[in-house]
């Protein structure tokens, strides 16, 4: 008998529309997963460790050739100093981060300020901790941060934001003037961040994120999470890690050793080679093969007369259905998404469900992920031009 606190998350949307386009043989561009391979010095670096018997459990925190490489990132990538072996911390995936993060920070009857859409993982762990989400409206198509929503919702029992940028689903990468309002309202009010950053490099148009740990008064209230899977396409491999002060990361750690203790040794070390050897020429031939499958499925989507909110980083396209599938006739848009699965064979998420407060801002909009190779985009090209032309249906 599963728990009254998870009983009302069912099965995640991702499982859901993954097997749906099994069934129905669609191409699926609902669950964020690249279709292709990493790296392959990447493979022969885990090869390698495996050979030379790095095959038993690791520091809990984190193997030290992982921490390391973290730490130097993070000082090469952002001027973030970090002491690799009290304030990083190696996680199962960021996922695994986001729940031992808020399992080590926080208590019941504490609050916790969530943007929607939410990557659906958000509310869930906020509700294994005991706490209660609050939630401020990102609204489609700007997706832009505004202090008059957010500060109302902070109070004395505000404990912890959570910041996803660039955000997943909207592609939104938040602009320093949007990062100086969080800043702001959490010094003001003794708030703990937890950055959710895994996007970093898949960037657009020339827009960087900026890490809030960055800005003044950050660093020492900030944890901040990433991961491999995004950065070098190995979602399977799930190596995320954390970065911040003593505290924050010592009470991620208080979780971690007791929800999975440690990560895959040969995968870290792997990972430490990864982090070191792949730099700026690897993420611009990362951030451009992204773009180009952005722009591609951009235009398919505008061509077949969806209107879209342009993302300025992760590899996502939200997209509104409202002249193609109006709602009075088709329904809302999980009904949409089943009709696009069943009918056209492309697999979308209905992001609804990346909403609380407001969900009928996502009830008009699909999610696809351009992930893809681009042949697997050029065979849902011809899917979804067939939906424009036949008006929907």
């Amino acid at each position: 008998m599963i728990s009254k606190r998870l009983a009302p998350f069912g099965t995640t949307i991702f499982s859901e529309m993954t097997q749906l386009a099994q069934e129905h043989g669609a191409i699926n561009l609902a669950q964020g997963f690249p279709d292709f391979d990493g790296p392959a010095s990447i493979h022969a670096a885990a090869k390698r460790a495996i050979d030379a018997h790095e095959n038993q459990y690791a520091r809990s925190a984190g193997h030290p050739a992982l921490v390391k490489a973290i730490a130097q990132k993070y000082r090469a990538d952002y001027g973030l100093e970090f002491d690799p072996m009290g304030e990083v911390v190696v996680f199962a995936g960021a996922t695994e981060g986001i729940a031992s993060a808020m399992l080590g920070l926080l208590d019941p009857g504490d609050e916790v300020v969530l943007f929607e859409p939410f990557y659906d993982s958000y509310p869930a762990c906020v509700a294994f901790a005991g706490a209660t989400p609050r939630f401020c409206t990102l609204r489609f198509p700007a997706f832009e941060l505004r202090e008059e929503d957010l500060r109302p919702l902070f109070n004395e029992r505000t404990k912890l934001i959570v910041l996803n940028s660039p955000h997943n689903p909207s592609g939104r990468v938040f602009a320093r003037a949007e990062l100086e309002v969080v800043a702001k309202l959490c010094c003001e009010h003794d708030v703990v961040a937890l950055t959710d950053e895994v996007y970093e490099h898949i960037t657009y148009d020339g827009a960087r994120p900026i890490p809030l740990a960055t800005l003044p008064g950050m660093r020492e209230r900030t944890l901040t999470l990433s991961s491999a899977g995004k950065t070098f396409s190995l979602t399977g491999w799930k190596i995320g890690w954390g970065v911040g002060p003593r505290p924050l990361v010592a009470a991620a750690q208080a979780a971690h050793q007791f929800v999975t203790f440690s990560v895959a040794t040969p995968l870290q070390v792997a990972m430490a080679t990864a982090l070191t050897e792949l730099r700026e020429e690897y993420f611009a031939t990362l951030r451009r093969e992204y773009a180009e499958r952005r722009d591609f499925l951009m235009e398919v989507l505008a061509r077949a007369g969806f209107e879209l909110a342009t993302p300025q980083g992760a590899y996502f396209v939200l997209a509104d259905t409202t002249k193609l599938f109006p709602p009075e006739r088709f329904g809302d848009d999980r009904a949409v998404a089943k009709r696009l699965v069943q009918e056209h064979g492309v697999a979308t998420i209905p992001p609804s469900v990346f909403y609380r407060s407001a969900p009928e801002e996502g009830r008009r909009l699909l999610r696809f992920a351009f992930c893809k190779k681009m042949e697997t985009l050029q065979r849902a090209a011809e899917r979804i031009a067939r939906i424009g032309a036949g008006g929907g249906g």
